[in-house]
């Protein structure tokens, strides 16, 4: 499934013009702090509100300002983990997860969302959290719960802000293995933000958009960015590897 997010937006002071697109494979988004790539990401989901462009996920169009399109966040079928979690506070770990399965599809009834999820806790070695609150939960065990209410979904796109950023050493390796295999499976369309060149090899991305001051300064295969880095940024972030 193709899709493409060609849009202005401004927050503050500082304005995007950024394009970015993909088909059923994950893409990624690398570029420095203060790029834009959040911005870019909320513009996506429908969280904050762009200027101008287009917005579309096969023939499914998201937002389109010549056309008068703008569809709310929940009307896009995507799914967001943001770097703030975005978990319910007053929800526990299992019914947090289960949301993502009721905000999209309607007609399942409450035990079939919160065995699903469960099943997936399973899978991510969370389980032993199901029944605890997100206040209790330690920084990298509630973006283990985020990614699972993300994944649980099944959105259209799937949109991930440094998904893996604040996992220790051992679990990030575990959950990138995780990821990728899910995301391979799944055979839709991910964006995904990190700052790490391992996530870019792992999950096999054929495409990469480095995003500086707001711009995508360039895009394609990692071994091309690699080879005839735009910038000092794309230089350094594959000498990492």
């Amino acid at each position: 499934m193709r899709w493409l997010a060609r849009v202005r937006a401004r927050a503050g002071s500082f304005e995007i013009d950024a394009a970015v697109a993909g088909d059923g494979a994950p893409v990624v988004l690398i570029g420095p702090n203060g790029a834009g790539k959040t911005t870019l990401l909320r513009v996506v989901s429908g969280g904050h509100p762009p200027l101008a462009g287009r917005i579309s996920v096969g023939e499914h169009v998201l937002y389109d300002s010549d056309g008068g399109i703008c569809l709310a966040p929940e009307e896009r079928r995507i799914g967001y983990v943001p770097q703030g979690y975005g978990l319910f506070p007053h929800l526990t770990v299992l019914d947090n997860v289960a949301f993502g399965l009721a905000a999209t599809r309607a007609g399942r009834s409450r035990d079939h969302r919160r065995t699903a999820a469960a099943a997936l806790l399973r899978e991510i070695d969370c389980e032993h959290l199901a029944g605890r609150l997100p206040a209790t939960l330690s920084g990298g065990e509630k973006q283990r719960v985020a990614l699972a209410r993300a994944l649980l979904s099944e959105p259209d796109l799937l949109l991930l802000d440094e998904p893996l950023a604040a996992l220790d050493a051992a679990t990030r390796r575990d959950m990138r293995g995780y990821l990728a295999d899910h995301l391979a499976a799944r055979g839709k369309p991910a964006l995904v933000v990190t700052h790490d060149v391992r996530d870019v090899y792992a999950l096999a991305a054929p495409a990469v958009h480095a995003m500086e001051g707001g711009v995508v300064v360039q895009s394609g295969s990692p071994a091309d960015l690699a080879a005839q880095p735009a910038s000092d940024f794309v230089r350094e972030f594959f000498r990492s590897a």
